[in-house]
C-alpha cells in the first residue's frame, strides 16, 4: 500500500466593484469592450418575465450592436421560479445553443435572478464567470455583495448553492421606479435590517427620509445602495465563507425564511424577514438586549416603509414552528437566532460567536403570541 499527496495551494483574489449610478446600461458594455471579463465574445442574459422587456432586452441588443453572441434566457418572476428544475432548464437551453466554457452569463434582474444565474455560473462547464446587473432594491441590499448563490427546495430556501463571486456589480437604481410598490417596500427591508445590526445613525436617517426614499429620490436612494454595500462588505470581508461574524446577515431571517416558505411566497422576502425582525426583537427583549422603547422604534419604521409586523392569520403557527428547523444555523438539532443588542448593534454570546440556542417551547412562545 502507498500514500500519494496532491498539494494544491491556491490564492484567489475574487475583489470586484460595485458601480451605483442611472442608467447603467451603457457603461456594462462599455466595461465589457475594455476588457472586464477577458476577449469573451459569448454572453448569456438570464433574466425573469417582468425584466425582460424592460432591461435585458435591452442589454442584449446594446452587446449585439458590439458584435457579441448574446441571447437572453428567462423564466418566469418570481420566488417559486428559483429551484433546481428552472437552473436544469436554462442549462439545457444554454448547451442547446452551444454555449460552452468561453461564455459569460449576465444576470439582469432582482434577487431571485442573481442567486439562480450566479448558481448556474458556478456549476456551468465547472464554472464561467457572470456579472449582476440588479434592477431591484432588495438585490442592491442583499444580492450584490457576498457572493451566495442558492436555489430553494420544498424543504426550506436557500439550502443548495455554493459561493460565488461575480466580475462586477451593477446597481442601476433608475430601475427602481418601475418597480411596484410593494417590491419597493419588501427591499427595504434588508436595508432597515443592515441599519439595525450595524449602525444607530443610519436608522435615524431612514427615519428622517422615509419619504423620499419610498418616492425613488436620487440623493437618497444613492445614499441607502452606498450604505447597503459599505455595511454587508465590512462583514463579508472578516468572513466569506459564514463561519461565525456572517451570521449576523441572518437577522431576522429564522423566523423570516420559515414565514416566507410556509406563506407559500404569497409573502414577499422583505415582508417575510420584516416579520422575522419583530419576531427576534422579541426574543432580544426577553433576553435583555432589547427595550419595549427600541422594539417599538424598529416597528414604526418597518410600518412606515410599507412593511407587515405581524404573522398573517393565514399561516399554521404549529407548522411555522417546525419549519424553523430548516434554517441553516440550527446545530446538532438545536435553533439557534442572531439578536439585536439595542438598535445598531448585534449581541456576541462568546468571541466570535453571534447565535445563540434557544429551546423550541420560547420559539413557539414568542409566534404564538405575535
Amino acid at each position: 500500500m502507498s500514500t500519494f499527496g496532491v498539494t494544491l495551494k491556491k490564492v484567489v483574489d475574487d475583489s470586484y466593484q460595485i458601480e451605483i449610478g442611472f442608467s447603467l446600461e451603457e457603461k456594462l458594455v462599455a466595461d465589457l469592450r475594455e476588457g472586464l471579463v477577458g476577449k469573451i465574445k459569448k454572453f448569456a442574459v438570464i433574466t425573469d418575465s417582468n425584466v425582460k422587456e424592460l432591461y435585458a432586452d435591452k442589454i442584449a441588443w446594446l452587446l449585439g450592436r458590439e458584435g457579441y453572441f448574446v441571447q437572453v434566457f428567462s423564466f418566469p418572476a418570481g420566488e417559486k421560479s428559483k429551484t433546481r428544475e428552472t437552473k436544469a432548464l436554462i442549462e439545457d437551453q444554454m448547451l442547446t445553443s452551444e454555449y460552452r466554457r468561453d461564455c459569460c452569463i449576465i444576470a439582469v434582474g432582482g434577487g431571485v435572478v442573481t442567486d439562480l444565474a450566479g448558481f448556474i455560473a458556478g456549476t456551468y462547464g465547472r464554472g464561467v464567470p457572470f456579472i449582476n446587473y440588479a434592477t431591484s432594491l432588495l438585490a442592491a441590499a442583499d444580492a450584490s455583495v457576498g457572493g451566495k448563490t442558492a436555489v430553494d427546495t420544498p424543504l426550506a430556501t436557500n439550502l443548495i448553492g455554493l459561493f460565488n463571486q461575480p466580475k462586477k456589480v451593477y446597481i442601476d437604481i433608475a430601475t427602481w421606479k418601475t418597480l411596484p410598490e410593494r417590491e419597493v417596500s419588501s427591499g427595504l427591508a434588508e436595508t432597515i435590517k443592515h441599519a439595525c445590526m450595524a449602525d444607530r445613525d443610519f436608522f435615524c436617517y431612514l427615519k428622517e427620509h422615509m419619504t423620499e426614499i419610498l418616492a425613488i429620490d436620487r440623493e437618497a436612494c444613492e445614499h441607502i445602495a452606498e450604505k447597503n454595500c459599505q455595511i454587508k462588505y465590512h462583514v463579508v470581508e472578516k468572513d466569506e465563507r459564514e463561519t461565525g461574524l456572517r451570521e449576523i446577515l441572518n437577522l431576522g431571517h429564522t423566523v423570516g425564511r420559515a414565514v416566507e416558505t410556509v406563506s407559500d411566497y404569497r409573502l414577499l422576502h422583505g415582508e417575510a424577514v420584516s416579520i422575522g425582525m419583530m419576531a427576534q426583537m422579541q426574543l432580544s427583549k426577553k433576553l435583555g438586549y432589547m427595550t419595549e422603547e427600541e422594539i417599538f422604534e424598529v416597528r414604526e419604521l418597518l410600518r412606515s416603509a410599507g412593511l407587515p409586523v405581524e404573522i398573517p392569520e393565514y399561516i399554521d403557527r404549529e407548522v411555522l414552528v417546525k419549519k424553523l428547523y430548516t434554517d441553516k444555523k440550527v446545530k446538532n438539532g438545536t435553533l439557534r437566532f442572531v439578536v439585536q443588542k439595542g438598535i445598531g448593534e448585534i449581541a456576541e454570546f462568546e468571541d466570535g460567536v453571534f447565535a445563540t440556542p434557544v429551546a423550541e417551547e420560547t420559539a413557539r412562545e414568542i409566534i404564538f403570541n405575535m
